[in-house]
Order: C-alpha cells, then structure tokens, then sequence
C-alpha cells in the first residue's frame, strides 16, 4: 500500500470522528471532497488533490461555499497552503481539515466578512473605528461627527443571519432623547432582517412582499443607520428659528427635556428646538394639521395635543388680547 492509499484510508476511518461537523462526501486518489459545517451559513466544501511528487510539495486545496464570501475563501486557501509547508513529507490532509473547523470555530464573524468590508469602505471614515472581537462574535464601532460620537457593541449571534445582530452596549455624547431613538430604531432594524412584515387579516401584502420571506443580515443595515444619523445629527438645523440644533460643544447640550433649548425629533425626523416647536404649532394656518416646513408631513407630537379648532380659538383669543393691551397703550400715551 502506497503512501496516498494509507492517508485516504486513515481519512476514511477518523475524518467524521475526530473532526467535528465534518462529511466525508469522496475519498480516493483523484480528489478528496469533505464537507465543514458549523452553521447553515458557517458551512464550505473542501476539495483536495494531491500534486505528482506528494508529500514533498503541499496538497492543493479548494474551498467552495454558497453563504461564505469568495475573497474570505481565497485568503483562507492561501493560508492553508502555508499551513502545509509546516508539514512536508507528512500526511497532510486531516491536518488541514483541523486546521479549517478551527478556523470556522474561532472565528464567528466570518459570515459576515462582505458586510464588514463593506461598512469599512463605504460608511467609515478615517476618525471612525471599527474593532472586531471573534472570541466574543462582537463587533465595536466608534462613530465620530464633529465633536460628536456614538460607540456601540454590536454582537453577531451564532445562527447569524438567521439571528438578528443586537446592540450589547452603547456609549454617546448626544442628548439622551436621541440616544434612545437610536437604539429603539437599531432594534427594529434588526428585527425587520429576520421577521416577516404582520399584515392586517384579510389584507393583502403588496405583490414584492408575496414570495416566501426569507431573513436577511442585519449588521450592515443597522450601522448604516447609526452612521446616518451621527452624520446628520450635529449639522441639523431648526425648522423654524433655522439656528444650528446642536451646540458645537457637546458639554453644553441640554438635556432637561423641558428647557426652551432642549431639541425635539418629530415624526418625520426633522428637529426643533422645543421653544420653536411650541412658538410654531401655536401660530396659523392650523387647517388640515400643522405640517412640517422641510417635507410637508403633518406633525404629530406628545408636546402639543391640542386640536386645530381649538388651536385657533386659542390664536384668536391672543390676538384679540394683544389688541386691547395696544389700545390701553395707546391710550396711556
């Protein structure tokens, strides 16, 4: 019995029980074809071939995946091949293997490696960090604006995407009303990637919602609404004073939620400082609700429930009031 044949025959007997998650599809000289599960979307296909003047040059090896990035197995087949130089001259194949379920089993975010690459390029910038953590399957995320940032640990669960990602932690210089709206909306997000829309009994989905819903990751989409919001949060203008929200300096934002200067998000994510937002549903029109002035989107506040009729009752009153105090003005001069 050759060298190869006593290899493939010691892969025959301990693959699929001294490596985990492992099927052994094919085992003979021409190709080696084992299969490497962790999850539905930790999962590749490991080819082996040997070369003509095998164990003296390293074995040739192909990873094949439907759910694993191509760039992350292309980098994952060159390391293998420095993994076999260790090894010249000795069997090679169960080592390899070894070494791919431990590479699968210490590193949990590698299915999400297109995402991360993606938010790298696409939404950070170089005052932006973003560290990840396998052992922990975390990734952190520093957000910098201005004076402004926003950290927060966002842990990938093992059934990722399958699983929502969840915020483990945040920490931010912004006012805590916006702080609140983010976290609140990066949960839903998530939510939104792995549940199905609920709709009314008897009502029909919109016909792009009618094939079979099928979860989606969630990673990208949650931080591109984090960074989004960073981005626009400190540059926000008043509607209707039209001053800068936000102070340059972060020390000085108000957080008493009931100062004139404290900012309020409306509906429709516009801003107002609450002084403004009071001043401008108190004066007309009023007919058909307040709208806002960037978008035209009627506003809807728990700081202002009075309704339109009595809301120019109330504005007729004060002009009428203001006109006596003129006249006893005048009158006094």
């Amino acid at each position: 019995m050759g060298l190869i044949a006593e290899e493939l025959d010691e892969v025959k007997k301990l693959c699929e029980h001294v490596i985990p998650g492992t099927k052994l599809v094919s085992c003979v000289p021409t190709m080696v074809r084992v299969e490497i599960r962790r999850t539905t979307f930790k999962h590749f296909v490991v080819c082996i071939q040997f070369p003509a003047d095998y164990p003296k040059s390293c074995i040739i090896v192909e990873l094949k995946s439907k759910v694993l990035s191509a760039k992350l197995l292309d980098g994952l087949t060159s390391i293998c091949e420095g993994e076999a130089k260790k090894i010249l001259g000795k069997p090679q194949i169960l080592p390899i293997l070894k070494f791919l379920r431990n590479f699968i089993d210490e590193n949990p975010l590698s299915c999400c490696y297109d995402e991360i690459s993606s938010i790298r390029k696409n939404l950070l910038t170089e005052a932006d960090e973003l560290k990840l953590k396998q052992k922990i399957s975390t990734v952190s995320l520093k957000v910098c604006e201005d004076s402004y940032f926003f950290k927060a640990k966002l842990l990938v669960p093992d059934e990722y995407p399958l699983q929502a990602v969840s915020l483990d932690g945040t920490e931010t210089n912004l006012p805590p009303a916006f702080t609140r709206f983010i976290v609140a909306q990066c949960k839903e997000i998530s939510r939104q990637c792995i549940e199905p829309p609920i709709f009314k009994k008897g009502k029909k989905p919109p016909p792009q919602q009618q094939q079979p819903f099928q979860p989606k990751p969630s990673l990208e989409p949650v931080v591109s609404f984090l960074v989004g919001q960073l981005r626009l949060f400190p540059k926000e203008r008043c509607q209707f004073c039209k001053n800068q929200c936000l102070p340059s300096d972060p020390s000085k934002v108000e957080v008493n939620e009931s100062a004139d200067q404290h900012v309020e998000r409306i509906y429709c994510g516009h801003l107002f400082h609450l002084c403004c937002l009071i001043t401008y549903m108190k004066t007309p029109p009023f007919k058909g609700g307040k709208k806002c002035p960037a978008c035209q989107q009627q506003i809807f506040t728990e700081r202002w429930r009075v309704g339109e009729s009595l809301a120019e009752k109330r504005w007729a009153h004060h002009e009428a009031r203001q006109r006596e105090l003129e006249e006893v003005a005048d009158f006094l001069q």
